[in-house]
């Protein structure tokens, strides 16, 4: 589904990602963790074609996706969903349409009784089905996150990105939404990249984990390896020790 060679970025005279490569494949499910700053979420908008690198491939799903045009982008764009780190919901819209605006681009044929109908039974699953006509303003911030989940899955997208999908949540709501996350992503086969600073509620959900530092991989692999990686920064950042090279 992904596969990413030689990748460098660099905004402002600043190398940000510097020479990034990685394989995913299709249907597989990677963590991704780091320090803050580290590129993590520079690296998945850069997946999506948000940013635009100095050098090196990206492919997804088959497509060269580095030099393409914006009209080119779109239908690259139509295989992934994506949970922004601020849930970025448009706030001069009810929640079934935030829910449904993916679908609206995606199918324009669809009428707004059916794309109603279709954003409520993406409700149901989350468990938000009574807040369909609720403004974001009216939301807390774990609904806030299952409404950025419901868009992020709502046209079914083979690949989906999640961007601190439990960042500020209780324990509780954190395991909930993960639940909901694994349930999904069985009933869809999406392959998935998820960025948490919650490494333990990260690990009950991802088979596979990445440790982004520096615009640098310095781990990818299954998450059970991850304990037994000999870099001292993986060593120090994944124990949360105090002493080391953070």
């Amino acid at each position: 589904m992904i596969h990413v060679s030689n990748l460098h970025l660099t905004i402002g005279g600043r190398p940000l990602l510097q020479g990034m490569d990685l394989h995913v494949e299709s249907g597989s499910v990677w963590g991704i963790i780091g320090p803050p700053g580290g590129g993590k979420s520079l690296f998945v908008k850069t997946l999506c074609g948000l940013f635009r690198p100095d050098r090196g491939s990206i492919i997804i799903d088959g497509t060269e996706i580095v030099g393409l045009s914006e009209p080119s982008m779109v239908p690259v764009r139509r295989k992934i969903g994506m949970l922004f780190q601020n849930n970025a919901l448009f706030d001069f819209m009810r929640v079934w349409e935030n829910v449904a605006f993916p679908l609206a681009r995606l199918r324009p044929e669809l009428s707004q009784d059916t794309l109603r109908e279709r954003s409520l039974m993406r409700l149901q699953e989350v468990g938000l089905l009574g807040s369909e006509d609720k403004w974001p303003a009216e939301l807390s911030g774990g609904m806030k996150k299952r409404v950025g989940i419901a868009r992020a899955t709502m046209t079914d997208a083979p690949l989906v990105i999640y961007d601190e999908p439990t960042a500020g949540l209780d324990p509780v709501t954190t395991s909930k939404i993960y639940d909901l996350l694994e349930k999904i992503r069985q009933e869809t086969g999406a392959t998935v990249l998820a960025i948490s600073s919650d490494i333990e509620g990260l690990s009950t959900f991802v088979k596979n984990m990445m440790l982004i530092h520096e615009g640098r991989f310095l781990f990818q692999g299954p998450l059970s390896e991850l304990t037994d990686c000999g870099d001292p920064l993986v060593h120090q950042f994944i124990r949360g020790l105090e002493e080391g090279p953070l």
